[in-house]
């Protein structure tokens, strides 16, 4: 997947919407204003996802291409480096993890806002 492809993955997320609180560069993702990704379009292309702790570490002993999370807190960000030996359907299998982490910890409030949005 090359940066387009993965933008319009990580924004086809229920509620998704995306800034650059950081740089020019750094386009974060949200949902209801909680981060699930960070991405950059430069190369090598990564994308930092939030992951469940212990999976986090299952998958960094699994990938080489699955680091901590740079300029993150290591135990629940993970960076993924594309072009290695995670291919699209996991990268995909990722992102949706991390964006339903995120979405699972939202208020009821939130989540029904999010409903009426997409409506």
């Amino acid at each position: 997947m090359n940066f387009n492809e993965i933008d319009t993955y990580l924004l086809s997320k229920k509620g998704a919407t995306f800034d650059y609180p950081f740089d020019k560069t750094v386009r974060v993702y949200r949902v209801a204003d909680k981060m699930f990704a960070l991405m950059a379009d430069e190369k090598p292309l990564s994308i930092n996802l939030k992951c469940d702790p212990l999976y986090a570490l299952e998958l960094r002993s699994l990938y080489e291409s699955v680091k901590s999370g740079y300029h993150m807190n290591k135990k629940h960000w993970n960076t993924v480096t594309l072009g290695g030996d995670v291919d699209d359907t996991l990268l995909r299998e990722f992102i949706d993890h991390s964006c339903e982490l995120v979405y699972g910890k939202l208020t009821k409030k939130q989540k029904e806002l999010l409903k009426k949005e997409r409506v």
